[in-house]
């Protein structure tokens, strides 16, 4: 007789809790890469941060200086991130493209207690290489699986009553979009 999995926790947007709610990518140009996700994935509309400098970032153990826009859209159920450094700064990003350029950057995990899921992380050989406050709620916590940038990274999102909503709003706008107001306000 074959077991059959409990059903998994879903946000409002489909995709599971436990599993990747989102895939990121640092960019050279945000607007251009914009343009060509709409053109190419068919996805949007995008909502842009144009500053996500937070009191309280760390990177690799050390306090961070380091800003960045961002903006986010839907493909389907797939969240994507789009992330732009704005200064030379030490970064995830920064070290993400000395190492291979820009591109993919990472896979965001939707965990209701990140510390908890980092230490289930630590203990399979993952180290913390970033730490910031979201506007949604939380920390965020990117991981590495041992050899920096190389592969991505991986990031824990608080999963909140707040984030679950923001998110699942972007979606929804996503779902009868008529390719007009491509670029909205993130917050």
């Amino acid at each position: 007789m074959s077991q059959v999995a409990p059903p998994r926790e879903c946000l409002g947007y489909g995709q599971p809790v436990g599993g990747v709610v989102q895939t990121a990518f640092v960019v050279e140009d945000l607007a251009a890469a914009i343009e060509r996700q709409i053109a190419d994935c068919g996805a949007g509309p995008f909502f842009r941060l144009d500053h996500f400098l937070r009191p309280g970032q760390v990177y690799r153990g050390a306090p961070s200086r380091a800003d960045i826009a961002l903006a986010m859209g839907f493909a389907g159920h797939m969240l994507i991130e789009l992330i732009q450094p704005l200064d030379e700064h030490p970064s995830v990003y920064r070290e993400a493209i000395a190492r291979r350029g820009y591109g993919f950057h990472h896979f965001g995990v939707g965990a209701r207690d990140v510390d908890e899921a980092a230490r289930a992380y630590r203990a399979r050989g993952f180290v913390e290489a970033f730490r910031a406050e979201v506007p949604t709620g939380g920390e965020v916590i990117y991981l590495d699986g041992g050899n920096g940038a190389q592969d991505g990274f991986i990031e824990l999102i608080p999963v909140s009553a707040g984030m679950d909503a923001h998110f699942t709003a972007m979606w929804r706008a996503s779902l009868d979009w008529d390719g007009r107001d491509q670029v909205r306000p993130f917050l």
